[in-house]
């Protein structure tokens, strides 16, 4: 499991730095966004993502791992819009890395009690299969907003931002491990 740990605080280190690098270039405009907005924004990352996965081809040039960094930032994006209370859209950096730090942090400890129940099974799972599951959370999401957030027995709309967060990390660890027995 520690090798589990050590190449998800890896992609979570390259995530939150592109992260906090935008922040410094944009501020934090994206706090004007609803999380429905961010939802769909996760939607038009792993669409594009299951888009260039069935037809092969990809036109704009970025790859799928720049969709799987987006998904990452606009899940923590959501989790942190979703614990914010304060009015405040203009967010110092320094606190931006203290807010995105903690919901890694959060959604890491998630993920190593799930993969203490499942084994990891996700290691043997193909990367369109968590795109797919990606899409799934995100169905799910907006049918929880348009319910206004009432669940009657499903877990919370953080719940599924975590899970969509860790399938997008689990992705790039397994095209990590991918390229280097390609070597």
């Amino acid at each position: 499991m520690s090798e589990t740990v050590d190449q998800y605080n890896l992609v979570a280190d390259k995530c939150r730095d592109i992260f906090i690098k935008k922040t410094k270039d944009y501020g934090t405009a994206w706090r004007i966004l609803r999380t429905s907005s961010l939802t769909d924004q996760i939607f038009i990352k792993a669409n594009r993502i299951r888009t260039i996965q069935d037809k092969g081809v990809n036109k704009v040039g970025e790859g799928i791992e720049n969709e799987f960094i987006g998904i990452v930032n606009y899940c923590v994006m959501s989790l942190i819009q979703l614990d914010l209370v304060e009015d405040n859209l203009d967010l110092e950096p320094d606190y931006v890395a203290q807010l995105y730090s903690k919901q890694i942090d959060l959604t890491r400890d998630l993920m190593l009690t799930k993969n203490h129940d499942y084994g990891e099974a996700w290691r043997d799972m193909r990367v369109s299969s968590l795109v797919d599951l990606i899409l799934m959370k995100i169905l799910r999401v907006k049918q929880i907003e348009d319910n206004r957030g009432e669940t009657i027995i499903s877990e919370g709309i953080d719940a599924n931002y975590m899970d969509m967060l860790n399938y997008a990390m689990f992705a790039m660890i397994l095209l990590a491990d991918k390229k280097l027995k390609e070597g």
